[in-house]
């Protein structure tokens, strides 16, 4: 899978995990309706099925999907919830995708 194609399938499973149990929290916490469980547990169900749709050996798939789950949630955080991230998510952040990329992306003998 070309570099592109696996960011890409990366950040839409993310979104799908974060949507999925966002879903849940907005239920649980935040006083939404019951019926926001169902396109949660259906985002949920996307989210497992993307997972599998990244070749190679799963563990090394879900250490480097780690990464985009954490860049993910911290835009989630952004966007969504409508609050910045600040020097030390930036950071931190950075730091996730640089490892997931040596995971994903080195070279293999």
């Amino acid at each position: 899978m070309n570099p592109f194609a696996a960011v890409g399938l990366y950040i839409l499973t993310a979104l799908a995990e974060i949507a999925g149990c966002y879903a849940i929290y907005a239920w649980l916490r935040l006083g939404k309706p019951v019926w926001w469980l169902a396109p949660g547990a259906m985002a949920l169900f996307l989210f497992g099925y993307l997972l599998t749709l990244h070749p190679g050996q799963a563990g090394r798939i879900y250490a480097a999907y780690g990464a985009v789950y954490i860049a993910s949630s911290i835009a989630w955080m952004w966007v969504v919830e409508r609050h910045a991230p600040d020097r030390w998510d930036v950071i931190g952040v950075a730091v996730c995708l640089l490892g997931a990329a040596i995971i994903y992306f080195g070279p293999r003998g």
